[in-house]
């Protein structure tokens, strides 16, 4: 098999990228394993080879046609599906692919030898499979001699034009569409990161609960001729912009946000909530992109750990402090503890926007603050892909708490640490899947923890 070798195969599983996974036989050889974009479980297709792996018998194929579509096969929502990489599953129908979700997180737990014994529940969807998204993160360029707002395709950089983009909140879209309007009415030039030439590199469009946006321009210097006046600008033509910041990246690599920002009109925070908490969000803010799948997730972490009056909280990698606010009600006191700066300060707003009087948040390294806090009766996780440092999960299990909650966007980093804590005594209650990205493979997972 190379590149360019047409093969026929039936599809039997998908990996963890979505892509379908099938056996092309070898000749005397072992089976190669193809790696198919697009193909779905019990489909016989014909397909092109595109690479063969050098180090083991795995190689990726462009789907060219399929011979029975399966019946979980669906017609995708939006036009720019196959090219821009975001939505790898919009081909698969919607509760198929929240039972697959649930069987692969299924499927880890029972290959963890220290957890296969402990239950998954059934997977949470989205309430919305479409329009959920809160944030769009645009890439500018200029495509067929016009600037469009989109992402790199897989493994390029090329710019797919995302206008249409049927996962994202309205009024996103609307508000993307006159942006680029009024962007090209001004003559703005996309910055080229192979010449380093240009202005305008990223655009970050956030929206709120109640349909309010804010803008975030992210340039690669300071210079930004008519800022202003493109913000007015957009402002008159979508009346939901609540504000236009500036963001200066002047980095060279692939960092979305640079370290200093400009208000080019109205404000630059966005009051948003998930649930009843009421949430300030800056610019650069964590929040989660799906607010009503985040609300269900939030509330089985407090039906979980059944907040008790009195008992003393942490809330570790808080954010802007989502979990701990909701949580702060039933409870004597709350520790929210987070990396960043920026964000203690949101979450610090937000807990007087909220009137909440007993939640503390401070800044700093997550096992450190942890170390400090001397006692818990409850300590929520949510860390970043990477999971918990070893520290970290030292220092949670030392605080004595009687449950633990890990909200994880990683199941191998969760599975990791949970047989770590295992063995600090917490034992496993249940691992409830929560679909926060629809029509992509990523996978929430919430663990509920007892001290055993």
């Amino acid at each position: 098999m190379t590149p360019g070798t047409p093969v026929n195969v039936t599809v039997h599983a998908l990996d963890d990228e979505g892509a379908g996974i099938a056996l092309a036989p070898g000749d005397g050889a072992p089976p190669l394993e193809l790696r198919i974009p697009g193909a779905l479980p019990g489909e016989t297709v014909d397909a092109r080879i595109d690479h063969v792996s050098n180090h083991r018998p795995l190689a990726w194929a462009t789907l060219l046609s399929i011979g029975a579509p399966a019946p979980t096969r669906v017609a995708p929502a939006c036009l720019a599906y196959g090219q821009c990489g975001g939505c790898a599953l919009q081909h698969f129908d919607y509760r198929a692919q929240v039972a697959w979700k649930g069987q692969v997180l299924r499927d880890l737990v029972a290959s963890t030898p220290a957890l296969r014994d402990f239950p998954v529940l059934p997977a949470v969807p989205s309430p919305a499979p479409l329009g959920y998204r809160n944030k769009s993160k645009l890439v500018a360029a200029r495509e067929g001699g016009r600037l469009v707002l989109g992402a790199y395709a897989p493994r390029s950089h090329r710019v797919v034009d995302l206008a249409g983009c049927a996962i994202a909140q309205p009024p996103l879209d609307e508000v993307a569409a006159a942006l680029r309007d009024v962007l090209d009415a001004h003559a703005v030039v996309p910055y080229d990161e192979r010449r380093l030439t240009g202005t305008l590199r990223y655009v970050v469009l956030r929206a709120s609960a109640d349909g309010q946006v804010l803008a975030v321009l992210v340039t690669a210097g300071e210079a930004f001729p008519g800022g202003a006046e493109i913000a007015a600008a957009l402002a008159a033509r979508r009346p939901e912009v609540r504000g236009v910041v500036q963001n200066i990246n002047a980095s060279r690599g692939n960092v979305l946000f640079g370290p200093r920002e400009v208000t080019l009109l109205g404000d630059r925070t966005l009051p948003d909530r998930i649930g009843d908490v009421r949430l300030c969000v800056s610019p650069q803010a964590f929040f989660q992109a799906n607010r009503a799948v985040a609300a269900l997730a939030y509330q089985a972490i407090a039906d979980g750990v059944s907040p008790r009056a009195g008992e003393v909280a942490v809330d570790a990698y808080a954010g802007i402090g989502g979990i701990a606010l909701g949580l702060a009600p039933r409870l004597g006191r709350v520790v929210g503890i987070e990396e960043h700066p920026a964000a203690v300060e949101d979450a610090t707003l937000s807990a007087a926007w909220n009137g909440v009087g007993n939640a503390t948040f401070v800044a700093g390294d997550v096992a450190q603050r942890l170390a400090a806090v001397g006692r818990a009766d409850i300590v929520v996780l949510n860390p970043p892909r990477k999971g918990c440092a070893t520290a970290v999960l030292d220092q949670a299990a030392a605080l004595g708490p009687r449950a633990i909650a890990y909200l994880s966007c990683n199941p191998e980093t969760l599975l990791r640490d949970l047989a770590l804590l295992h063995e600090r005594g917490y034992r496993t209650r249940h691992i409830t899947p929560f679909d926060m990205l629809p029509h992509t493979p990523h996978l929430e997972a919430l663990a509920i923890l007892d001290r055993a």
